[in-house]
């Protein structure tokens, strides 16, 4: 048996074969000399090409339908283009080594392609690049990464969002990564899926890889590879122990969340995707607090259409019925990227081009997804909030786009509903403009999380500044204070979507604040209600 320890972020313990993740090594084999030996591993690498891609869109077309499945085929296409192989060709004939021919060639065929005006013929670029980059992956022998059937142990070095969005979620009995922080997003999903999960584990991956069983209880952040008779026996007794303590919480299923005094509070669930609200509506949810729009936006090669984001809105909003559900609207920057908007790196990104910064600066962005937003309201309660909102103006303009959005899809005859718009608090200067924004918005959510971190200056996602990034600092309770108190006194509520929402220590005193929501992992919803009926305040 080996055993370590890391940082635990969802308590509970998980038992089962680990899976090693990692992102792919790409060696470029040494070239030949011999065109005519490329050409053969270039037509090879081609080959392989399709049975993959033809294999993923028979997987597609059966899950998501053909209509969705036509990118992967469009790719299938592209593998014969006459053009692609003869620009690879004539590369090869010039002595380049078959792997970069072909990266080079798609790079030269994909920005040619984006430079184009036609917007399809546009968006085609980055499916060129994606299947100029699978076949060079292929030549330099990366095969892919390959899951196991039935459910596993994740094991990584960290997870970016744009991996996370892609695992089979449903499969993931637990998170072991080596780097992360409470607040990443590893953490965060984990959270989400009510998984025991650990980050900055001190795991060796040769031991995760050679392990029959891994086992994690995030009781006490512990890892076990091939734990002995004794110790399984013990991590068994501890799952049973936790299945019925989440048992007896059943008792306050159905059961109104308000407090010994007669204070109601709204518990809702945050969520990134349609089949997420399911599972808050199994948890017995109120509402959904956070919809986390950049899901939607990750692990593609193209921004989704108007109707691809319409169709998730409205599939949650007929998921939550009257629930109220606040959409949060895109929220890429920091470490949620996606290649294929183009943005220039930045050497700070957490204060960079982010959230409703760029979308205010690129409405060819933003108005999709208002328009997505305001058709998806006809079907159930749906609220929009705006993330990283510094100023007064920046409110004031994203709610005259909504105002013409909104007029437009009524002169085109497509019904909605009034959308309440709000703003997520996450910056200090929205804290402190908290009166003045409340003047201009319907309600406030707090981002715990961002604004833990620009309150104290402490990078989230950096796990060596973990006993500088404080939850509970003086300086942040006192700004959730003044945000509450600002929101009461100009007559809107005020929510908390950050991690914070379900903190056990904090609760009461959000309560006491005058918070009237909060929102959190589907699988905390019980546990906060129990304590929210036996608190006094």
């Amino acid at each position: 048996m080996r055993k370590g320890i890391g940082l635990p972020v969802f308590p509970g313990v998980a038992i089962g074969p680990a899976v090693v993740y990692s992102k792919a090594q790409r060696t470029l084999p040494v070239p030949s000399g011999d065109p005519a030996v490329e050409k053969a591993k270039f037509e090879s690498a081609v080959e392989v090409a399709r049975e993959q891609l033809t294999a993923i869109f028979e997987k597609a077309k059966a899950e998501v339908g053909e209509e969705h499945a036509a990118i992967v085929e469009v790719q299938l296409l592209m593998l014969d283009d006459p053009d692609y192989v003869d620009g690879v060709t004539m590369s090869i004939e010039s002595g380049a080594a078959a792997a970069l021919a072909a990266l080079e060639t798609g790079e030269e065929f994909a920005q040619i392609f984006a430079a184009m005006d036609d917007e399809y013929m546009k968006a085609r670029s980055a499916d060129i690049r994606d299947m100029s980059q699978r076949i060079y992956d292929i030549l330099c022998g990366n095969t892919g990464f390959s899951l196991p059937d039935g459910s596993f142990l994740l094991v990584a070095e960290d997870l970016a969002p744009s991996e996370t969005i892609q695992l089979p979620r449903d499969r993931i009995l637990a998170f072991v990564t080596r780097q992360g922080s409470s607040s990443s997003h590893t953490a965060i999903l984990a959270r989400t899926l009510s998984i025991p999960s650990l980050v900055q584990a001190d795991i060796n991956f040769d031991d995760a890889r050679s392990c029959q069983i891994l086992a994690v209880d995030g009781f006490t952040g512990t890892w076990y590879a091939d734990p002995d008779e004794e110790t399984l026996a013990m991590l068994k007794a501890k799952q049973e122990e936790a299945a019925a303590a989440k048992n007896a919480l059943e008792a306050y299923r159905g059961k109104e969340s308000i407090t010994r005094s007669g204070k109601k509070v709204l518990l809702a669930a945050n969520i990134g995707c349609p089949e997420d609200a399911e599972d808050a509506i199994k948890a017995d949810a109120e509402g959904v607090g956070l919809m986390r729009s950049e899901f939607l936006y990750l692990g593609r090669d193209s921004l989704p259409s108007e109707d691809d984001l319409f169709e998730a809105y409205k599939k949650v909003a007929l998921i939550m019925g009257e629930r109220p559900v606040v959409i949060r609207t895109l929220d890429i920057g920091a470490d949620k990227q996606v290649a294929y908007l183009g943005l220039e790196k930045e050497e700070n990104p957490a204060l960079g081009l982010r959230g409703l910064r760029i979308c205010l600066t690129n409405e060819e962005i933003f108005r999709p997804q208002l328009r997505a937003i305001y058709r998806a309201s006809a079907y159930g309660n749906l609220n929009v909030m705006f993330p990283m909102v510094a100023s007064v103006w920046e409110l004031k303009a994203a709610k005259a786009l909504c105002a013409k959005v909104r007029n437009e899809l009524t002169k085109e005859g497509i019904p909605t509903k009034e959308v309440p718009i709000g703003v997520m608090i996450e910056t200090p200067a929205a804290a402190i403009l908290a009166n003045d924004l409340a003047k201009e918005a319907a309600f406030f959510s707090v981002g715990t999380n961002d604004l833990t971190q620009y309150t104290l200056a402490v990078d989230r996602q950096n796990a060596k500044l973990g006993e500088f990034y404080d939850p509970y600092h003086p300086a942040l309770l006192a700004l959730m204070a003044h945000i509450a108190k600002a929101a009461n006194d100009n007559g809107i509520w005020a929510g908390i979507c950050g991690e914070l929402g379900a903190d056990p220590k904090l609760q009461e005193k959000f309560i006491e604040m005058g918070f009237s929501e909060l929102s959190m992992a589907a699988g905390r919803i019980l546990e906060s209600r129990k304590r929210v009926c036996e608190s006094d305040v």
